[in-house]
């Protein structure tokens, strides 16, 4: 065993390290009580007493919080305690590929980020509903296991990297490209906010490129909070114009015009999916284990299609013109439902034909026809 390593965190017996990070160490360990494989993720506490209490106690409520999760697209944690210094939690110890490795080998394709990210926002909603918010959305903590299933990682900790963001200019972003408009704002944070978080992490997997850019930290959250980015299918027309009409949903600026859960989010996505032809709903996707390192192919071998969202009304590439698509997307961040929360946009487009038609994409002067009418 490598002399720098612990022999024991706690009761758990360390054989490895897994990575590293700003706030500690992932160790792959073993529960000698019941025999059972986990990851050790150790926390450094601060050296002054007072912070260190207080933080220690934040550490406690959210790791506990986390811990009360049981969802098959969340990581599960075992324990939490305390060895010397460091603050840990033992979870379940995944094999499989971070989402930010597979990003940097540029072959992920549309159905592939589609039913992914679907399931991270299946897996958010349902810690949404039991209080839980992640903070802290990002490539890096989502695993794919077996080359499609998403697990979600690092509830409990994000809260605690709050303070570590500096925004001196030239400092290197991290966590804060994915940051909400509230975080970057120091307000109310519910589960909105990881919605935004994920509607970026969408953008950049469809197009290459992340909705802002700036040369720092500082501009780089002005971005955040007051610029609109271009429609995505600026940068990658293949995408179906759905896609635009989500995207612009998710990265409203103003959490009451957002999805107002990440389940309406997750369902949207899957609709989606399911206008991408009939190969796309229901893919099975393998990971090709002797592809190189983040690599991966996908397989479809599925044919059962879930049930169509949008009325059997197929969605048309041809529809292209930008000044509609964007007219679509303001008037579906106007719509209400009964409750006062904005509705999914297949829902929206499924209560007005009408706008159902447009995004179908007839010829472009119908559509500008029937934009202008709208307006």
């Amino acid at each position: 065993m490598d002399s720098s390593l612990p022999e024991r965190i706690g009761r758990y017996r360390v054989f490895g390290e897994l990575g590293r990070g700003a706030m500690g160490v992932v160790y792959r360990a073993e529960d000698p009580l019941l025999n059972r494989a986990v990851a050790i993720k150790t926390i450094l506490m601060p050296s002054d007493p007072v912070v260190r209490a207080e933080y220690e106690a934040r550490f406690q409520q959210e790791a506990k919080a986390a811990g009360g999760l049981n969802h098959p697209n969340l990581i599960t944690i075992y324990d939490i305690g305390r060895e010397g210094d460091i603050a840990y939690m033992a979870m379940e110890l995944l094999e499989g590929v971070e989402l930010r490795d597979m990003m940097r080998s540029g072959r992920l394709e549309l159905p592939f980020v589609l039913e992914v990210l679907a399931q991270v926002a299946g897996g958010l909603a349902y810690a949404h509903e039991r209080g839980v918010v992640h903070r802290d959305v990002k490539p890096g903590n989502i695993m794919i296991l077996g080359g499609r299933h998403a697990k979600v990682m690092d509830f409990g900790v994000a809260r605690m990297r709050a303070s570590e963001i500096e925004t001196q200019v030239g400092a290197v972003l991290g966590s804060p490209k994915y940051m909400s408009p509230e975080q970057v704002a120091a307000g109310r944070v519910d589960g909105r906010s990881d919605v935004f978080s994920l509607g970026v992490l969408l953008y950049e997997l469809a197009t290459g490129s992340p909705p802002f850019a700036a040369p720092d930290v500082r501009q780089y959250m002005l971005q955040i909070a007051g610029a609109t980015p271009a429609p995505p299918s600026d940068l990658n027309p293949a995408l179906p114009p759905m896609f635009d009409l989500i995207v612009a949903r998710a990265l409203e600026k103003d959490p009451e015009q957002r999805y107002q859960s990440a389940a309406d989010f997750a369902a949207d996505l899957r609709a989606c999916l399911g206008q991408l032809g009939s190969g796309a709903p229901g893919l099975d996707f393998e990971f090709d284990r002797t592809a190189g390192p983040g690599e991966m192919t996908l397989d479809a071998t599925g044919t059962g299609a879930p049930a169509d969202r949008l009325g059997q009304l197929p969605l048309s590439r041809r529809f292209d013109s930008d000044t509609g698509l964007g007219r679509l997307a303001a008037l579906a961040a106007a719509g209400r439902s009964a409750d006062g929360a904005p509705p999914p946009v297949s829902q929206w487009l499924n209560q007005d034909p009408l706008l159902a038609t447009l995004a179908a994409g007839a010829a472009i002067a119908t559509l500008a026809a029937l934009v202008i009418a709208l307006l």
